[in-house]
């Protein structure tokens, strides 16, 4: 059974850093793009940053500058969060597509979500 599993999320100081990561395990057999989606309460989840498996990315505006992601050659995804503000307040969920082992079609997955609070 494919899964993702976030770590990384935390309280911190608004100004701080934090660094989310999200580890991919089970029968897989290759995964193309990798995300990281937000979500406040009571507000809809967002994309805030995606990579590609060449390594293109892209950012919300409202974190571009400020968060990075990454990818390494196993199947780990990162988010180096710097410069953290009140409003990245949320659920931080990892989501990936990845073609199963035995499987000849690509499927979303999602993790659990990590929690990042920024205080002011």
């Amino acid at each position: 059974q494919v899964r993702l599993v976030e770590s990384g999320g935390g309280l911190v100081q608004a100004g701080g850093s934090l660094r989310l990561s999200c580890a991919a395990s089970g029968s897989i057999l290759s995964i193309n793009a990798m995300n990281w989606y937000r979500q406040a309460p009571g507000k809809q989840r967002e994309l805030v940053a995606g990579i590609t498996s060449g390594g293109s990315t892209n950012y919300a505006d409202s974190v571009k500058g400020r968060l990075t992601i990454s990818r390494d050659n196993h199947k780990t995804m990162y988010l180096q969060m710097n410069s953290l503000k009140p409003e990245d307040t949320g659920v931080y969920y990892c989501n990936a597509n990845i073609r199963p082992i035995g499987s000849m079609i690509f499927n979303e997955y999602w993790g659990q979500g990590t929690q990042v609070t920024v205080s002011s």
